[in-house]
């Protein structure tokens, strides 16, 4: 063990400042809360910041486990005339002299951030790709090619004397602000499914029109079903389409809340029927009932966590899981368009079953 790692475990006798950087994406910065929780848990008198690109600030800047946030503006900070904005977050970094600097991006952006933070012990997570290895006291590489992202994430911790456990809130709950939605909306006792249409890559995303279809199946069989669209600006018109199937019972609420809100109408859904993409992970944090659409993507590495067995992915063609943003297949999507709603009506019907036996 070198004299860094060693000395990690002897800042036990005074309070931990810790950075945590990992600004990106929505996805991504849920799946890496359980390091915060078990950070603050084992280290109760901890000051831990968090590195975070700027548009995801709401998400975090209540959050009772974080003494503050250093906000990242990617797209700011790309011109030269911003470069001094962004030296003069760097020296905020600098000045607060942390113990610990923790990368869980793994990029070489975010790694010579870590190394520009001047942190007493730097460690951050990486494969392999782009180098952001040389910037770390010490590096984490991925247990397998399988291990699923929150669980490499988590890997850090044993290396910093923190036990791993699942006793924490993983988003912690917000009255007024689930209030002021039920009121907003008048969400009233309503039983919501929550439908998410939209993803970063376009070859992600279940057809549109089978989430209509679905919508129908369901409505046929539980006409007390109420169905809530979420999702970005861009995914208005996805969500156009499916609410036009049964606008008494569906409610298009595509950019139209701020994240803090998208977490409580999660919270308040009975099941959400999801894409790959970044609020699926909020649903999963939540413990909501889930059930993903997969396609080119692997359920193991980002699926839902816990739910794995509830994410539907057709593995019988020979490019899946391709990890590609853009499809190539002869069949353009096919491992999605293969996926039918008469397919996804019988899973989700399974779980709202299971919620009942439950009760």
């Amino acid at each position: 063990m070198s004299y860094k790692v060693a000395w990690v475990f002897r800042l036990s006798a005074h309070s931990l400042k810790i950075l945590i950087l990992k600004p990106s994406s929505l996805g991504d910065v849920v799946q890496a809360l359980p390091v915060l929780r078990l950070l603050k848990l084992h280290w109760q008198d901890s000051e831990i910041f968090w590195w975070l690109e700027a548009g995801l600030v709401p998400l975090l800047e209540a959050d009772p486990d974080l003494a503050g946030i250093f906000p990242f503006h990617r797209q700011r900070w790309a011109a030269p005339s911003h470069w001094p904005e962004m030296w003069h977050s760097i020296r905020a970094m600098r000045r607060r002299e942390f113990d610990w600097v923790i990368d869980l991006q793994g990029l070489a952006r975010s790694g010579l951030f870590a190394w520009l933070a001047n942190g007493q012990f730097t460690i951050g997570i990486e494969d392999g790709r782009e180098g952001a290895h040389g910037f770390y006291d010490l590096a984490v590489p991925r247990p397998s090619p399988d291990t699923h992202a929150i669980d490499w994430y988590l890997s850090v911790l044993p290396r910093l004397g923190v036990p791993v456990h699942g006793q924490f809130q993983w988003l912690p709950e917000r009255s007024e602000l689930a209030e002021r939605v039920q009121s907003k909306w008048q969400t009233n006792s309503a039983r919501w499914l929550v439908l998410l249409p939209g993803a970063r890559w376009e070859n992600k995303r279940w057809p549109v029109g089978y989430f209509g279809e679905l919508v129908r199946l369901l409505v046929a069989t539980d006409p007390g079903l109420r169905f809530v669209i979420l999702g970005a600006v861009g995914d208005g018109g996805l969500a156009r389409s499916i609410a036009e199937v049964d606008p008494g019972r569906c409610l298009n609420l595509t950019g139209q809340t701020s994240l803090p809100e998208m977490v409580e109408w999660i919270r308040l859904s009975q099941l959400v029927v999801t894409n790959d993409t970044g609020p699926m992970h909020v649903a999963a944090a939540l413990g909501k009932p889930i059930v993903a659409l997969f396609g080119p993507t692997s359920p193991k590495r980002t699926g839902p966590y816990g739910q794995i067995d509830h994410a539907i992915q057709l593995r019988h063609l020979p490019c899946v899981p391709c990890l590609k943003d853009r499809c190539s297949y002869v069949k353009p999507t096919e491992c999605l368009r293969a996926i039918t709603p008469a397919t996804v009506f019988e899973a989700v019907q399974k779980r709202l079953a299971e919620m009942l036996w439950q009760c």
